[in-house]
């Protein structure tokens, strides 16, 4: 084992972020900012298509394994859930919070689904605005970790960052492989045709595959999940788990600076494009924590064309 390799597996392994693709962006910042109570950590935008945001919501600090990221079309076709595409994102929330989230949903009209036990913990599925598949779950011991202090959702029943999330495949066992090869997780149980896998991280450690053999393949638009990032600690830890990947026949984009981490991208086997993101250098990179979200961020290489963008980027209030 190479001394990235040691470094790579003893990190917190698990989810770094989700980027999904939504609707509207006002209609997106209200949902996921005054309903589920997380914090805009970021407004930036697509660094590909700068004439669409890039919001990224989370804990108070922007912790890996909190941030849930939208690229918001406002006139996305709808997308479809199947095969090789992320079927649910689930977030987790104090054990005793799920009655409270019920009710709240209830007020805010917002559709949801009985709570299921799944793996012995409570799960209550609902959806956003654009059809996206979520869940909250109740966690023992969730209440002990910090919250977002920073909405109307008060603070013992918030949203603590991620659970998981659960992928929707032909077929599981290749994309298992990746899963404790390459990322570092492990099996931990197997429930009807969920199999799960868990990293070492207390936020975002749980990957959930459901192996459904023929059905349609997914299609992306709004609602869907475009990509799953996990963490590594470094530039290091990434450059090993990229090398395993490769080992696999899985191929690897070259390195790309995303200024509050760095990626590298492959589609893993079942169809998910997966992303390895770093952890550093973090959200405070270029604001202060205390006023995260709060102002447009452009990259350096787009900052010359500031007012271009602003002029066609939608308002957010």
């Amino acid at each position: 084992m190479t001394a990235a390799t040691s470094a790579a597996t003893s990190a917190s392994t698990g989810l770094h972020h989700v980027t999904a693709i939504s609707g509207p962006a006002r209609r997106n910042l209200d949902f996921y900012t005054r309903v589920l109570g997380l914090r805009l950590v970021k407004k930036t935008v697509n660094f590909d298509d700068p004439g669409t945001y890039h919001l990224y919501y989370g804990d108070a600090a922007g912790a890996p394994g909190t941030i849930l990221t939208f690229f918001p079309w406002e006139h996305v076709a709808p997308g479809r859930v199947g095969i090789g595409q992320t079927e649910e994102t689930a977030f987790r929330v104090p054990e005793g919070a799920i009655g409270y989230w019920t009710h709240r949903l209830v007020a805010a009209g917002i559709a949801f689904e009985a709570p299921a036990k799944v793996f012995g913990e409570t799960v209550l599925p609902f959806r956003d605005p654009d059809g996206m598949r979520l869940a909250l779950v109740g966690v023992a011991g969730a209440g002990a970790e910090p919250a977002w202090e920073g909405s109307e959702v008060p603070a013992e029943h918030a949203i603590r960052g991620f659970h998981g999330v659960t992928l929707m495949l032909r077929e599981s066992a290749p994309t298992a492989r990746v899963l404790t090869e390459v990322l570092g997780l492990a099996e931990t149980g197997r429930e009807g045709s969920l199999t799960r896998y868990a990293g070492t991280a207390g936020l975002g450690a749980h990957v959930t595959l459901r192996e459904v053999g023929g059905f349609l393949p997914g299609r992306a638009g709004g609602g869907s999940v475009h990509h799953v990032a996990f963490r590594a600690a470094d530039d290091a830890a990434q450059e090993a788990m990229a090398e395993r990947a490769g080992a696999l026949g899985l191929q690897v984009t070259e390195q790309r600076d995303r200024n509050y981490f760095r990626s590298v991208y492959f589609r893993e086997p079942g169809g998910v494009l997966f992303e390895i993101a770093t952890d550093d250098p973090g959200f405070a990179a270029d604001e202060p924590a205390a006023a995260l979200g709060q102002a447009l961020k452009l990259p350096g290489f787009l900052e010359p064309h500031r007012a271009e963008i602003e002029r066609v980027l939608p308002a957010l209030a």
